[in-house]
């Protein structure tokens, strides 16, 4: 199963198109009714993307069940544990019901859920969740072993996927400019801008939100904000999230507080990505190591070996093995189409280093097994 997850060719698969592959292969190992996947920013561990079948949610649902209530086999406990694989059932000691999660969707029919959150070198890059119908099987200790032994090849896929260039949108959208989408102090809708219903429109969740509020990335992003307790995150780097759209834009979603009104009031501003919120997400999805990362922006620069290994205070023959292992792992053969072809894909046509390292956005933040 290794081996045929490993073939499924997620250079050219977008991440859509990877998981549902992904899903085909495992339905008959791991039998499930049911099932949802969900990419993640890397650095913020938010939502960026939600594909549902036979399931659905709100995105108010799932925030809530995310980031705000406690519960068995959050995502995100998963990930950061080391445990990666979890199943209601074993996990609630044979009782689901003491699952607020479960308790929620039980009167939909469903019963038992595995769920495995995939991280790959430390770094957690998305999450998915399987069910069964209430009058089929849990799921076996076997399973939760069996999707455990998988999860690092599903995620190593989909890690490349997130950057797959999608297939031209014949009429794709003009950019509206920024949007913004304001919540009242219970968390509710209190009005929302047509660019920002504009964006939303263009974002990969399968099905689309009923409402635009109802985006699941934008209520991530939402909650994550509301919940910032005061003086701990002042520049609310957490409440962050760099998106891919459908037609393969990079957007910046970030929450903020509001004051002057009602109290608990925030708002999420959407716009596009500049190549410094992004270069982290699409250098990490290639696998590149930090310094890895580093000698490439100085090549998208357009800087000379010797320029390059000055600027690194390394030798240029290490800038050279470097560059090696970066064309090996991006899959091109020169510095030319290291620029052309997988950067600047991400981008416009202008790349500008970073004056200093935002935190909240570069760092490897999830570490499995790390307390």
């Amino acid at each position: 199963m290794r081996d045929d997850i490993a073939r499924l060719d997620s250079h050219q698969l977008t991440w859509v198109e990877y998981t549902t592959a992904v899903a085909d292969l495992l339905r008959p190992l791991i039998a499930f009714d049911a099932y949802c996947w969900h990419t993640v920013d890397p650095g913020t561990i938010l939502f960026t993307g939600s594909v549902n079948r036979n399931i659905g949610c709100s995105g108010s649902w799932l925030a809530h069940h995310e980031y705000v209530v406690e519960d068995v086999n959050k995502w995100s406990f998963l990930a950061h544990s080391g445990r990666i694989v979890g199943a209601t059932s074993i996990d609630t000691h044979g009782d689901p019901t003491r699952s607020t999660r479960h308790r929620s969707h039980e009167s939909y029919g469903f019963g038992d859920e595995l769920r495995v959150s995939l991280v790959v070198d430390g770094v957690y890059w998305g999450a998915a969740a399987f069910l069964r119908r209430a009058d089929q099987p849990w799921f076996t200790e076997a399973e939760v072993r069996a999707l455990f032994a998988l999860a690092e090849a599903v995620g190593r896929g989909l890690r490349r996927s997130v950057v797959t260039q999608p297939a031209p949108i014949a009429s794709a959208p003009a950019n509206p400019g920024p949007g913004v989408v304001v919540f009242d102090e219970r968390g509710q809708p209190e009005s929302i801008s047509e660019a920002a219903q504009r964006w939303i429109g263009e974002l990969v969740e399968d099905p689309p939100p009923q409402r635009p509020s109802e985006s699941k990335i934008v209520q991530a992003v939402a909650v994550r904000a509301r919940l910032i307790p005061p003086g701990t995150d002042p520049l609310e780097l957490s409440a962050r999230a760099r998106v891919r759209t459908r037609a393969g834009t990079w957007l910046l979603m970030y929450g903020t507080k509001l004051s002057g009104g009602p109290g608990g009031r925030t708002a999420v501003i959407i716009h596009p990505a500049t190549p410094q919120d992004v270069a982290p997400v699409v250098a990490l999805s290639y696998g590149l190591t930090d310094r890895e990362s580093q000698v490439a922006m100085q090549c998208i620069q357009g800087r000379a070996t010797k320029e390059i290994a000055q600027a690194l205070a390394m030798s240029p023959y290490t800038v050279q093995d470097h560059l090696k292992s970066i064309f090996d792992k991006t899959g091109v053969r020169t510095r030319g189409e290291l620029v052309g072809q997988i950067f600047l894909d991400h981008y416009a046509t202008r790349w500008e280093a970073p004056a200093s390292t935002p935190p909240g956005l570069l760092v490897r933040a999830i570490t499995a097994g790390t307390p």
